[in-house]
């Protein structure tokens, strides 16, 4: 199952007919410009460079550039991750005790698609430590009127229903082996032997690795997978060596960097949320207002607060509602975890439905089986309202310009208008 196949189960918040066309023929269609808090530079104790990478993984740019200055990656901090096939433009932190050598170093460095540029000293860096980004993205392969004329369609009947809905995009869940959510699960179960064979042995046929991945599904034999895998499968290979040395598949999963492991149960729990929100779209009920039961978030300067929530009654409904209308709060939907507070109501219904259906109980966030993984869970906004929203066409398609607040996804933007997937 590819993406498209995997995104065709929730439902859009718009009817018009969608422009189609294509996102990433090259790096250069899109475009991702990090903005972190001015907190972040008062402070000497870390570096902080604006990392600019084209057709690099964050994880693994990292990775290169410490290699390269001899420090261990950990060391290096950087606030959210980006897009692999993309021009991306972000903020790392780097903390040692030999900063100034570090810094030469850094300064001399040559590493291809990756430059790095001095912004000054700081806080060390760590994920959600950002505002948000600027996207550029260009949409090819349409004709550019005919595009330019369904998108103002498209817009107007979003304007009206409140913005565009925030489903995570399908980077959270893979774009080729749409798996991350379905290994998440597995590991919540404590199934990590399943977890395991899913990670390593699934495949499509069509990428690279995909004969090595097919023989381990097929012998489960850890000594020919290691032989037979690539070396660029670095996670893979990792897992396979202390499955060797160790026997568990359990510590084969901790021996994976904290921010990569954790993506499978945040894929998860994204899955869960996107489900909670196409069956919302599905049953008619706003996204842009209030139901008594609902929980809404505090919004200032156009940003959502997740963590400041309160539970809308019969009693507040009106006061909620007028709220909403003036940009100043928005409905939310549950990213589950252990600690997490449910609606009441109909999404209230809604929320206990999906997990019902998904055999899940709360208290299996804990991950008492891996306790590293233990999420507590939380709210996040059911729109998304793009700010500084521009687009125009030009000789090939159009190109879109906005700023998102941060975990909020530009393809989910770019799905509602394209509606290829």
């Amino acid at each position: 199952m590819d993406y498209k196949e995997f995104f065709s189960h929730f439902k859009y918040l718009s009817s018009s007919p969608g422009i189609g066309g294509k996102i990433k023929t090259y790096p250069e269609d899109f475009i991702v410009k990090e903005k972190i808090p001015k907190s972040i530079f008062k402070g000497n104790k870390c570096l902080i460079y604006l990392l600019k990478k084209r057709n690099w993984e964050t994880m693994a740019a990292i990775k290169e550039i410490a290699k390269r200055v001899g420090i261990d990656y950990k060391q290096i901090g950087f606030a959210g991750t980006k897009d692999r096939h993309a021009v991306t433009y972000q903020y790392i932190s780097i903390c040692t005790e030999n900063s100034e050598e570090i810094k030469k170093r850094l300064d001399s460095l040559e590493i291809s698609d990756i430059s790095l540029e001095f912004a000054g000293y700081g806080k060390r860096l760590k994920l959600g430590m950002l505002l948000g980004n600027y996207f550029q993205i260009t949409v090819r392969d349409v004709n550019p009127d005919t595009a330019l004329e369904r998108t103002k369609e498209i817009l107007a009947e979003l304007k009206v229903k409140g913005g565009f809905p925030n489903y995570f995009g399908y980077q959270r869940f893979g774009e080729k082996r749409v798996i991350n959510h379905e290994v998440g699960k597995l590991l919540l179960k404590g199934n990590f032997e399943e977890a395991a064979f899913k990670f390593l042995g699934e495949y499509t046929g069509d990428m690279m690795g995909d004969e090595a991945r097919r023989n381990f599904l097929k012998s489960g034999d850890v000594e020919k997978a290691l032989e037979e895998f690539p070396n660029f499968l670095r996670y893979e290979r990792a897992m396979l060596y202390k499955y060797k040395e160790t026997k568990s598949w359990k510590k084969a999963f901790a021996v994976l960097p904290r921010p990569i492991v954790r993506i499978f149960i945040h894929s998860y729990q994204s899955y869960l949320f996107n489900k909670v929100l196409s069956r919302r779209i599905e049953e008619g009920l706003p996204l842009n207002e209030a139901l008594p039961g609902d929980i809404v978030c505090q919004v200032k300067r156009g940003l959502p607060i997740r963590s400041k929530t309160f539970k809308v009654t019969e009693r507040t409904l009106r006061f909620v509602n007028e709220k909403i209308k003036k940009g100043e709060a928005m409905v939310t939907g549950p990213i589950f975890g252990f600690a997490s507070r449910l609606a009441d109501g109909e999404m209230g219904r809604i929320e206990r439905e999906v997990l019902e259906e998904e055999g899940i109980m709360l208290e299996e966030f804990k991950m008492k089986h891996l306790k590293i993984l233990a999420e507590p869970g939380g709210r996040r906004e059911l729109l998304i309202k793009p700010k500084k929203f521009r687009y125009r066409a030009f000789e090939e398609g159009l190109i879109f310009r906005f700023f998102l607040p941060k975990s909020v996804y530009a393809t989910s933007v770019l799905r509602e208008i394209m509606k290829d997937h």
